[in-house]
């Protein structure tokens, strides 16, 4: 049976998220207190990483970044104590026994950023901008079935904050270029709107 939503629904949920409450929250920082307490390095990657750098758009669910060990403790010490995996077998990928979000974890060997490439904010391990902004452009540059999706987050994040086309000069030698093709692109994007305003 599949779930519909109503549309009140669906505009609480929004809200909920814009204001930083609700359910992905609350699963977010149960997590992030597990992991601590638990001694597991993390960082948080995603959607929710962009919400948290200032870019808001909803997401439904949590991807952290992690050690293959801190993979491993998180299976030894917190599977069965609040996490579940989503399907038989499954091992980067849980929901919240409360909440019910899903919660994908992905291993340092996986992804081209390391474990460490994070900040705090408000309390959470937060993958730093220019890795995420890596992470995307490399993902849109390679999965055709991604590229629109993930470039254009780009491009809405280089509005939304404001960044500066020097923070290329931080990316890896292999996205650099992206990155100044979509940051041109987001200044003549923003130029156009100013002219529509006037």
């Amino acid at each position: 049976m599949s779930y519909n939503p109503s549309v009140p629904q669906i505009f609480r949920g929004i809200d909920d998220f814009y204001m930083a409450r609700g359910e992905i929250y609350e699963t977010l920082r149960r997590l992030a207190q597990n992991l601590r307490e638990e001694e597991i390095d993390y960082a948080i990657l995603g959607g929710m990483a962009l919400a948290l750098h200032g870019f808001v758009r909803p997401t439904q669910d949590i991807d952290l970044l992690m050690t293959p060990s801190g993979l491993e403790k998180f299976h030894e010490r917190l599977v069965g104590r609040g996490y579940v995996p989503i399907f038989p077998g499954a091992r980067k990928h849980f929901r919240d026994s409360q909440t019910g979000v899903t919660v994908e974890i992905i291993t340092s060997g996986d992804y081209p950023v390391p474990a460490n490439a994070a900040k705090e904010i408000d309390g959470l391990n937060v993958v730093q901008i220019a890795r995420l902004i890596e992470l995307n452009l490399a993902s849109g540059l390679s999965a055709e079935h991604r590229r629109l999706r993930d470039l254009a987050d780009i491009q809405q994040l280089i509005e939304t904050l404001n960044l500066p086309e020097e923070l290329g000069d931080d990316l890896d030698a292999s996205v650099r270029d992206e990155y100044e093709r979509i940051w041109k692109l987001a200044q003549q994007s923003l130029a156009d709107d100013r002219e529509e305003s006037m």
